[in-house]
């Protein structure tokens, strides 16, 4: 049953899963974001331990990259394309801080 699931949401095996990980990583490429800085530190314990865990350079990145979202969000506007084209939406910085924990 698990590898059933897992082969269900893997976007490698399912067109579905590879159709919703496209539109996702082209939303975050919108603004500049990574999948990771969609996790709320005040929300979950663990996430803000990870965030305490993470060097500061990260961090202040994460940081930026959300206040750069947030004003192309209120102006309404998004990143020139060249720039979208250089985001990496899913390198993710957080997990290996959260497999510690």
């Amino acid at each position: 049953m698990a590898s059933l699931l897992k082969a269900f949401i893997d976007p490698k095996k399912n067109f579905l899963a590879r159709m919703h990980m496209k539109a996702i990583s082209t939303r975050l490429r919108r603004y500049g974001l990574r999948y990771d800085d969609l996790y709320d530190q005040y929300y979950s314990m663990d996430i803000k331990e990870a965030m305490n865990r993470l060097p500061r350079e990260v961090v202040d990145a994460r940081n930026q990259r959300l206040k750069r979202a947030m004003d192309l969000s209120m102006k309404h506007e998004y990143l020139p394309k060249d720039l979208q084209a250089v985001q990496t939406p899913f390198r993710g910085y957080l997990q290996d801080m959260l497999a510690l924990g």
